[in-house]
């Protein structure tokens, strides 16, 4: 039940941060808590938690997407694949969920959402991420 939930909220996420892209890419003003508040009424914190995690984090998020696309930015892609890719570096990089979560949450928004090289291009630079911190918690330990 909670996962199912969690995939529900995600696709909320996902609507939250595609409009606040069009928001910043037509330089119009707007309020992260309103815009939720559309998309969402009730107040949720998982919501909260990453759309103001990948807002606050987007630069770090963006040089990391960038360098991991082959021939390919972040900027180019539609609002909607750039949002399930932050939301997915973002939970990847910064919270506890399980990686595989993470991955295999922002690969079945890309299904719904994005068309097939998209989706493939998602899931390859969410698994370089994936591995890039591995990597990392490995040198610390």
């Amino acid at each position: 039940m909670e996962q199912r939930n969690r995939s529900e909220l995600r696709k909320k996420i996902m609507t939250i941060l595609y409009q606040v892209n069009v928001y910043k890419k037509n330089k119009m003003e707007y309020d992260v808590e309103e815009v939720m508040k559309e998309v969402l009424p009730v107040e949720n914190e998982f919501v909260k938690e990453i759309v103001f995690g990948v807002l606050t984090y987007q630069n770090e998020i963006d040089e990391l997407a960038n360098e991991y696309m082959k021939d390919w930015t972040i900027d180019r892609l539609g609002n909607t694949d750039q949002a399930i890719l932050r939301m997915g570096i973002y939970e990847l990089m910064y919270t506890d969920t399980p990686e595989i979560v993470c991955i295999n949450e922002a690969i079945e928004l890309a299904k719904d959402y994005s068309d097939d090289d998209v989706r493939k291009m998602i899931n390859s630079v969410l698994d370089r991420v994936y591995h890039k911190k591995i990597g990392e918690e490995d040198e610390r330990r």
